[in-house]
């Protein structure tokens, strides 16, 4: 009888927890499904990354988040990061997003090679499949000096100190298949691939080319109105 009469309660139990269960579904179901619907979209489509380090001055400040296009380059199952169907390859002077095993981090830079370049650094001047880059001074700083570098027809700024530091230079190496060559920005305050080495073709989450916000660190997390949607 004391059994009969347990399994008669654990079932009033049971039929009382799907109840409720069933309540919360139905008074949150429109809820529940758009959390769901915009959890897979920030996994696989769009998301933004904040970017709390000056590697990437001029182009990116400490405090931007930058909008990140997940599908430039693959399409990707849900929360996994396998890619199902590659969109296109990364080209030298993409900002892309990488999750880099070497770093243990996620990371922005600049795409500078790509597989089959040789690359070289002299005196953080460029050379490219023995190409050497075009420079143009814009404006010094202090220490800083900022240039338009000419990539291939990919303009962009970069910035440099005037005294050079031990990563300015480095001897030429050729990028193997399925990896890529990254530098920040700011060549001499960034550790890229010179310091944690080519980056495989499956670490990229995505393209930057667009600033959604930025709040200035140094100024009461004051929001800076001149890079609101600021493209890149």
């Amino acid at each position: 009888a004391k059994m009969v009469q347990y399994n008669n309660r654990e079932q009033h139990r049971l039929l009382s927890q799907s109840k409720q269960a069933s309540k919360l579904w139905r008074e949150n179901k429109t809820f529940l499904v758009f959390i769901t619907l915009m959890l897979v979209f920030r996994s696989a489509v769009a998301d933004w990354n904040e970017v709390p380090t000056g590697s990437m001055k001029p182009t990116i400040v400490e405090g931007d988040r930058v909008l990140v296009n997940k599908l430039a380059y693959d399409i990707q199952i849900p929360f996994t990061g396998v890619s199902v169907w590659k969109v296109a390859d990364p080209r030298r002077g993409d900002i892309v997003v990488f999750d880099s095993e070497a770093a243990d981090i996620r990371l922005v830079k600049r795409v500078i090679g790509i597989p089959g370049d040789s690359v070289q650094l002299k005196n953080n001047i460029l050379i490219i499949n023995d190409y050497e880059l075009v420079y143009q001074n814009v404006l010094a700083s202090g220490f800083d000096i900022d240039k338009v570098e000419d990539l291939f027809g990919v303009k962009h700024k970069i910035r440099t100190h005037h005294l050079g530091s031990p990563l300015s230079n480095f001897d030429k190496i050729t990028v193997p298949e399925d990896h890529y060559f990254v530098l920040g920005d700011n060549r001499d305050n960034s550790s890229d691939s010179r310091v944690i080495g080519l980056v495989p073709r499956e670490e990229f989450v995505g393209k930057v080319k667009q600033v959604v916000l930025s709040l200035d660190y140094e100024n009461f997390f004051i929001p800076r109105k001149e890079r609101f949607f600021l493209t890149l």
